[in-house]
C-alpha cells in the first residue's frame, strides 16, 4: 500500500505564480523517502498541500488510501509533521507542548503522559520536561518538535529539514531515533538540504525542480551513475614527486594533499596499495563532494537545459 499518493497535482497561487505542475508521487508504506530539490523548487508548496496548510488548485492526495478531500480528518491523523520553523507558545513548558499536541488528536490524557514520558526520553528531553520553551537551545527545540509530531503515533512523518542548524553530534543522534522509529515501521519523508543525510538515511528519492518531479529512484541506483568520485588525500609525508598511476588521476593541492579521481573501475583500496607501493602513505581522506550532491547538480542542470 502506498503511505502517500499525488496525482496530477497542481498548484497556481492568487499571483499568478504556479508552483506545481502536474506532480505524481508514490511513496510507499515502511518507506525511508526523500524530496530533493533547489530553493524555490516546490517542496515546501508540496508539503503544505499534503498536510493541509496549502489549498491545491487541482489534482489528488491520498494518505494509506484516504482522500485529503474526502475523508480530511482521517488523513490529517495519519500524519505527523516536523515543520522547518519552530511555531510554539514560548512560554509553555515542554512536557505540555507535547500533552497539548496529542489532545488535538483525541489521545487520553494518561495515555498521552506515558507516550510523552517515552518520546521525551528517547530524545534527551525528559529532564527539561519542565523548562519553558523560550530557555530551549535550538537542538531542543528540534528534538521538541520531532516528539510532538510522533506523539499521536502517525504512521506517516513528514520532516521538513530536522537537523537544520543544529550541530554534527546532535545531528547523527537525531538520525540515530528517525532510522529507529522507520524500523518500526512508520514511514518517512525527509526534506533536506544536507545530501549527506539523504544519503545516509534514505532509501528512494525524487528530485523536484520548477513544480516538476524531475526524477524519482532508489538511491543506490542513482549513486550506480557516478563513473568517477574525487577524493582529497591527507598524505603523512610531503611527497616529492606524484608517481603515474593507471585509472587514477592525481593533482597536488600543496605538499601534503593530493585530489585523486577514483574511476569505477578502480577502488579506494587499489589506490592506497598503488600509493603505497611508492612510499606514500595516506592519513585521511575525504569526499570532495557528497556522490548524492554531484547526482542531483548534474541532474537539475541537464534538465534546465533541455527545457532552454
Amino acid at each position: 500500500m502506498s503511505a502517500l499518493s499525488v496525482q496530477t497535482l497542481s498548484k497556481t497561487y492568487a499571483n499568478g505564480f504556479t508552483a506545481l505542475t502536474g506532480v505524481d508521487l508514490e511513496v510507499e508504506a515502511g518507506d525511508f523517502f526523500a524530496l530533493l530539490g533547489p530553493n524555490g523548487a516546490g517542496k515546501s508548496t508540496l508539503i503544505g498541500i499534503v498536510t493541509s496548510l496549502v489549498r491545491k488548485s487541482s489534482g489528488r492526495v491520498q494518505i494509506f488510501g484516504h482522500d485529503l478531500d474526502d475523508e480530511p480528518e482521517a488523513a490529517r491523523a495519519s500524519i505527523g509533521v516536523v515543520p522547518q520553523e519552530f511555531n510554539f507558545n514560548l512560554f509553555l513548558p515542554v512536557i505540555e507542548v507535547v500533552l497539548n499536541q496529542a489532545g488535538y488528536f483525541g489521545v487520553p490524557r494518561q495515555e498521552a503522559r506515558s507516550r510523552a514520558e517515552l518520546l521525551l526520553r528517547k530524545l534527551d528531553l525528559w529532564e527539561r520536561r519542565h523548562t519553558e520553551m523560550r530557555l530551549l537551545s535550538g537542538g531542543m527545540k528540534r528534538r521538541l518538535m520531532i516528539a510532538r509530531a510522533l506523539i499521536h503515533r502517525p504512521r506517516l512523518v513528514i520532516l521538513d529539514e530536522p537537523t537544520a542548524g543544529v550541530d554534527i553530534e546532535i545531528r547523527h543522534a537525531m538520525w540515530g531515533f528517525m532510522r529507529e522509529i522507520n524500523a518500526e515501521g512508520t514511514t518517512i519523508i525527509l526534506t533536506t538540504h544536507y545530501l549527506e543525510e539523504a544519503e545516509s538515511l534514505c532509501r528512494h528519492l525524487a528530485i523536484i525542480d520548477q513544480g516538476r518531479i524531475q526524477a524519482r529512484s532508489d538511491i543506490a541506483t542513482l549513486l550506480g551513475e557516478l563513473h568517477t568520485e574525487t577524493f582529497v588525500l591527507n598524505l603523512k609525508a610531503p611527497a616529492e614527486a606524484l608517481p603515474p598511476l593507471p585509472g587514477f588521476v592525481l593533482e597536488p593541492i600543496d605538499a601534503s594533499t593530493l585530489e585523486v579521481q577514483v574511476s569505477r573501475e578502480q577502488t579506494i583500496n587499489g589506490l592506497f596499495e598503488a600509493l603505497s607501493r611508492h612510499g606514500i602513505e595516506v592519513t585521511s581522506l575525504r569526499n570532495k563532494q557528497n556522490r548524492l550532491e554531484k547526482l542531483f547538480l548534474d541532474r537539475v542542470e541537464a534538465r534546465r537545459e533541455a527545457a532552454a
